[in-house]
Parts: structure tokens; C-alpha cells; sequence
């Protein structure tokens, strides 16, 4: 068995798992009110209304003028979703009554140790159903650019490379949706168009020494297909937890950083994350890697699968500020495997 039918195995047994598991109530909700209702912090009833009582229904709908929780936030290739991966939920959906949500904005900034990155997206979510997005990403090359003149005697003439990210995401499955008796997780497809805008003069400059065509190196553009489901638990073990699976086909090389290959490779990427209260969020991710090129000993190495711890903190209900540790493994020339990075989002 490869290691791709191991991993399409895999996240194929999670998806399964989120479908299957037993939930207390069987109401249909829209997931951001789900994660409200379980999260956000009680707000004065009417003098006249009895006071509700939240242990009834985890599931109630928080009141129609009351937004969500600003999650999830928008991941480092600008969809919703952690830091590194994705999750089913769409940013900032809006409500009923409007066609267009409102756009969401967010900013990054990891010091990876040799390397470098900032990332700025922005979002809207069309009809509660459809998420488009774009993100502008800079990669800090570090020590790389010296290591290939030192060896190949040529000056690639940057220290960076920026990735830019058009993001389209369609809400297939409303969470907790009844199918066959069962309550089915949010699902949803994603589509996301990279373009590279350095990657293709890097490689000019090297073409004298095979440059990365002679490892893999097809384009400076490149799609990746996701598939991704997120199930919400409202009161697992009293606090809101949210896991999520999925499954992503790309032919990028460190997430099109280093431009993209001609075969697309199946890896899986999930995430867990808990309200530990009703403005602290934790969690942890988990992306795997492929290896699209070969490798040039002292320039570009093997690729790293790719972890990740958050700490965020919900400000209100439009503003969140995550922190948290990335081991990114192998960035063509370091290992960077004690990332810190912050990421400020807002919701308007």
C-alpha cells in the first residue's frame, strides 16, 4: 500500500467517524449558530421571558440579531479554517435575509527562524453557501539565496517569493442535516488557483545548472482540489469541540512556494480544536506533505509533514487574535521545525 492510498484510506475512516458519531439533539442548525449557541457568552433576556436553560437544547439558534462567533479563522492559503488547514465552516456567512455576507480580512505574520512569512486575505460568503477569497503570501527566503550562489556561483536576485491565492469553497452539506437517520457534518469542496511570481525567474537563472526543472519543476501556477467535512460536539465533556477531516489533491511544492509539479498527489489534513471558554479557543493541526521534486543536497530537501498548536482569543463578535507554534519541517535549504506565528482577523 503507497503512502497517498494510506492517506485517502485514512481520512477517508475520519470523515466516516464525524458522520457517525451520535449527537444529543437531531434540530438541523447552520454551523456558526451551533458554535454560538454552545460558546458565546449569555446575553440579558427580556424581563418578561423565563429564563432559558442552555443544558435543554446545545443546539438552540442563538437570537436571529445576534452574530456568531467570528470563526473559523482564514488559514495560511487564505480559506476558513486554523492556521495551516482548512475546516468545513465558511467565514463570516451572514444571514437569511441578504445575498452577500459581509468580507472578513485577516494578516500573518510567522518567523519560521531562517525563513519568513507574511500573508494578508481577504473574504465574503455568498448566500450562506459560497466563500471566495484572495491572499497575497511572502515568503522570506532566509539563508537560500546565499547557499545557491555559494554552489552554483549565481545570484538569483531575491530574497523572497510571493504566492498569491484565488479561494472558491461551496457549502455541499449544511451540518447536521439528516441523511438516512444519520446527522451529517458540514461538508464542503474547495477549489484554490495559485500563481507564483518569482518561482519562474529563479528557475531562468539556474536553467545553467538545471535549476529546478531537473528536480520536478513543471509551472509557476497551479490548482488545489479540496474536500473537507467539520463536525461540531456542542457539550463534549462541557465544552464546545470541533474536529474536522478532509483531503486535499495538489501539485504544489511547499504549498506552491516553490512553484508546482505536472502530477497531482491525494494527502489528508485535519484539525481539532476546543472553547476551553467562552473567548478562549485551543487546537491543533496536522497537514501532510508530498514530495513533488526530487531533491538538490544543500538547496532543497525532502518535505515535511506540517504541525501546528493555536491559542486564540475571541475579542467580540467580530475580532479575533490567534498565537500559536508551527513545526514546518523541512523549507528547501533549513529546517524550521519552532515557527511562531500571530494572525489578527476581523469580520465586519
Amino acid at each position: 500500500m503507497t503512502c497517498h492510498t494510506f492517506s485517502v484510506s485514512l481520512a477517508a475512516l475520519l470523515v466516516v467517524a464525524l458522520i457517525r458519531v451520535p449527537q444529543a439533539r437531531g434540530e438541523e442548525y447552520y454551523t456558526d449558530q451551533a458554535i454560538a449557541a454552545a460558546a458565546a457568552p449569555a446575553t440579558t433576556a427580556p424581563a418578561a421571558a423565563p429564563a432559558a436553560d442552555p443544558a435543554a437544547d446545545p443546539a438552540a439558534d442563538p437570537p436571529p440579531d445576534e452574530k456568531a462567533p467570528p470563526l473559523p479563522f482564514i488559514d495560511i492559503e487564505g480559506v476558513g479554517g486554523g492556521a495551516i488547514t482548512p475546516m468545513a465552516y465558511l467565514v463570516n456567512p451572514g444571514d437569511d435575509c441578504h445575498f452577500f455576507g459581509k468580507p472578513s480580512v485577516a494578516m500573518d505574520a510567522i518567523n519560521a527562524g531562517q525563513k519568513n512569512l507574511e500573508m494578508i486575505a481577504v473574504t465574503d460568503t455568498l448566500n450562506q453557501r459560497v466563500e471566495i477569497g484572495y491572499s497575497a503570501e511572502r515568503l522570506g527566503l532566509g539563508t537560500l539565496p546565499g547557499a545557491i550562489q555559494s554552489a552554483t556561483g549565481i545570484n538569483i536576485g531575491t530574497d523572497d517569493v510571493w504566492l498569491h491565492s484565488f479561494d472558491a469553497r461551496v457549502l455541499l452539506v449544511k451540518e447536521n442535516t439528516c441523511f438516512g437517520g444519520i446527522q451529517m457534518p458540514a461538508i464542503t469542496t474547495g477549489i484554490e488557483a495559485k500563481y507564483n511570481g518569482n518561482i519562474d525567474s529563479i528557475n531562468t537563472k539556474l536553467l545553467g545548472v538545471g535549476g529546478l526543472t531537473a528536480i520536478g519543476y513543471h509551472n509557476a501556477a497551479g490548482v488545489d482540489y479540496t474536500l473537507t467535512a467539520t463536525k461540531t460536539f456542542p457539550k463534549f465533556f462541557g465544552r464546545p469541540v470541533i474536529a474536522t477531516a478532509g483531503l486535499r489533491l495538489s501539485e504544489a511544492a511547499d504549498i506552491g512556494f516553490l512553484g508546482f509539479g505536472d502530477t497531482y498527489r491525494a494527502t489528508f489534513e485535519g484539525n481539532v480544536a476546543c472553547l476551553v471558554t467562552d473567548k478562549i479557543l485551543v487546537a491543533y493541526e496536522f497537514r501532510q506533505k508530498t514530495d513533488p521534486y526530487g531533491t538538490i543536497p544543500g538547496l532543497i530537501g525532502t518535505e515535511s509533514n506540517w504541525h501546528a498548536i493555536d491559542l486564540a482569543y475571541i475579542f467580540n463578535k467580530h475580532t479575533t487574535f490567534v498565537a500559536g507554534w508551527g513545526a514546518l519541517g523541512v523549507l528547501a535549504d533549513t529546517t524550521e521545525n519552532g515557527a511562531w506565528y500571530l494572525q489578527l482577523k476581523h469580520e465586519f
